[in-house]
């Protein structure tokens, strides 16, 4: 039980996650992505007159169930499996948090930007409000999420997935590098 408590090297947890591509095709001629499991929960749960959400979402059914799993499978994991040892950041990111005033490490998410009491502040909202109405902007401009263009969309060899991604990993290095150390100093 001692292996299911540690981190998975990437040459095993990779691997299983690129064989979810095959399975879900193989087993049912199914795509995999994650943000379309919200377009189906809002045509599900809002029958409004929007044409977007006028389509036969129970044909899609099964991937409520999988993102449920994915949940399920998310806090057991957590509340199971997690082993008593803080997350394993690389020291140099350390340090370079530690510069800006990032201290707590303690979590998975740095409790100094990421929690209910910094969502009051100008950095919290930023970080949690504006951060995550950009990431649902990009992937409905982007016609998916990174998990359906990087895994699904680059395995079928589909062009778009392949400039969508590099877009995906473009925009998270520019984050990194030239804006978050100014957010994080707000």
């Amino acid at each position: 039980m001692d292996f299911l408590k540690q981190p998975w090297p990437w040459y095993i947890a990779g691997p299983l996650i690129g064989l979810v591509v095959p399975a879900l095709l193989l087993l049912g001629n199914k795509t995999f992505g994650i943000s379309s499991s919200l377009k189906h929960i809002c045509a599900a749960c809002l029958p409004l007159n929007i044409q977007f959400f006028k389509y036969d979402w129970k044909k899609e059914s099964w991937n409520l169930f999988f993102v449920a799993g994915i949940v399920l499978g998310g806090f057991i994991a957590a509340q199971y499996l997690s082993g008593n040892q803080n997350v394993n950041i690389n020291p140099h990111t350390t340090a370079l948090l530690k510069q800006q005033g990032v201290k707590n490490f303690s979590s998975l998410l740095p409790q100094d930007i990421f929690s209910f009491d910094q969502l009051f502040t100008l950095r919290g909202f930023i970080f949690m409000i504006v951060g995550g109405f950009m990431v649902g902007f990009g992937t409905r401009y982007a016609g998916g999420c990174t998990s359906g263009h990087a895994i699904m969309g680059i395995s079928n060899l589909q062009w778009p997935s392949l400039v969508a991604t590099c877009c995906f990993m473009a925009g998270g290095f520019a984050m990194t590098w030239f804006i978050l150390p100014y957010l994080i100093n707000l």
